[in-house]
């Protein structure tokens, strides 16, 4: 099971390169393990077991980033910091894929 791997999706892939872009126009959201993460993702180079538990506890914990008071959540004018770095990790789609992975290796 250690060795076990897991490739991102495209939709992944794609939330990434929009978090890399809007933290590139308006200088906030994630940090540099974020960075990393989303370079991952674009890339599509394949996951292991211990980066799949990492995004699964990233997203339990931001997903209260949502109710933000401050810029706006899936905005490309004007985004929040948290949502940038929610991209960063993948997204929406990345959270339905870690929170689905992360079950199973549960099993």
């Amino acid at each position: 099971m250690a060795d076990q791997r897991f490739t991102p999706t495209l939709r992944m892939a794609a939330a990434a390169r929009r978090g890399l872009r809007l933290r590139e126009k308006f200088g906030r959201g994630g940090t540099e393990v974020g960075v990393n993460r989303a370079h991952q993702l674009v890339q599509r180079r394949p996951l292991d077991a211990k980066d799949v538990k990492s995004m699964h506890s990233f997203f339990a914990r931001h997903e209260v980033d949502r109710n933000t008071k401050t810029h706006a959540w899936d905005s490309d004018s004007d985004p929040s910091a948290g949502f940038i770095a929610w991209l960063l990790w993948g997204g929406d789609a990345g959270k339905t894929w870690a929170d689905s992975k992360a079950k199973g290796l549960e099993n």
